[in-house]
């Protein structure tokens, strides 16, 4: 069976053609037609479904997890501007609020499991509340974790909470004392949730929220907090001038801006992946920001620029959503 993709935005969704025609995403058919657009019956023919789906990095991270294109799933990364503290703060008044839309097709159609995404902040904490209630009265178990794109090697925070809901599990959690998370609260029973998830609404062993929760765990992997890329790439101890504003290795070590100054950094080590070998560039607003090595810090003629930092500003960290899908299978 193919799969679906649907995705109102025409850049995104000529880039999602292009994907699967290379083979780099399960192949399929692209619907340009609003989620409101869409009926269960138009489904029926499909066994993943990916739900806002921007340039289809929920199906890049099933397969590199190891989800094989003919298993079920339906995705969705609901838009995350009524709720982000970028977006105009209308949350559930703002028309691009689509939760009641995914969770109508959720409902009617009853795919085995979903795995869903969006910003995490204390005010999406509403709306992570809502999906709970909706899914767990179609009987599904819920469990849903926010953590930084930092915890998966990235430079930087970009603070996540995704969550799966799972029609095959026995029983539904009670709210607020079995929801699972990855990693924060107590281990639920296998045979009541996944077992690696903790709870998101409880205070967790540390007694702190989620929002605090996921703050604190913005420190990187071991290795990574306070390293930071040398332009030389040479790996390099040095100093790096006092930016005025904090990296997030410089945030998990406690440091201040008046503190930042002399400090020795350590070149950024293998296990940051892709960004091991970052150059920083001290930008005008006081922040040191990471690019690819010898880029040159203008984009005067670019191709499709505007259309590209769209897609990629909308798409989700690879790495943060195949290892969420990855500890999901660990738990089944």
């Amino acid at each position: 069976m193919p799969a679906y993709y649907s995705e109102f935005d025409p850049y995104a969704a000529q880039w999602l053609r292009n994907l699967i025609a290379a083979g780099h995403i399960a192949p399929g058919d692209v619907d340009e037609r609003s989620i409101e657009d869409v009926h269960p019956d138009d489904l029926r023919p499909y066994t993943q479904c990916h739900f806002f789906a921007g340039i289809g990095v929920w199906s890049h991270a099933l397969r590199r997890a190891g989800w094989a294109d003919d298993r079920p799933v339906w995705t969705g990364s609901c838009p995350c501007q009524p709720f982000s503290s970028a977006g105009e703060g209308a949350g559930f008044d703002d028309p691009r609020h689509l939760w009641p839309h995914f969770a109508w097709l959720i409902r009617e159609r009853r795919p085995p499991v979903v795995f869903g995404e969006q910003v995490a902040s204390k005010d999406a904490d509403p709306w992570v509340d809502l999906v709970q209630a909706d899914v767990e009265t179609m009987e599904y178990a819920f469990g849903a974790v926010a953590f930084p794109s930092a915890g998966v090697g990235a430079p930087h925070i970009r603070d996540r909470t995704y969550w799966v809901a799972d029609a095959n599990r026995d029983g539904r959690q009670p709210r607020g004392e079995g929801c699972p998370t990855l990693g924060y609260g107590p281990a639920v029973e296998p045979d009541r949730g996944i077992s690696r998830l903790g709870n998101p609404h409880s205070a967790g062993p540390q007694g702190r929220s989620r929002r605090a929760q996921s703050e604190g765990s913005a420190a990187p992997l071991p290795g990574f907090a306070g390293r930071l890329a040398n332009s030389s790439g040479s790996g390099r101890r040095e100093e790096r001038p006092d930016a005025g504003g904090l990296s997030v290795g410089d945030a998990a070590k406690g440091l201040t801006p008046g503190s930042v100054h002399g400090e020795l950094l350590e070149h950024a080590g293998p296990v940051n992946g892709l960004w091991r070998e970052a150059d920083w560039l001290f930008c005008r607003d006081g922040k040191w920001r990471p690019v690819e090595p010898g880029t040159f810090p203008l984009a005067h003629g670019t191709t499709s620029r505007v259309g590209r930092l769209r897609a990629y500003g909308n798409a989700l960290n690879a790495e943060a959503a195949t290892q969420f899908i990855a500890a999901y299978l660990e738990s089944i």
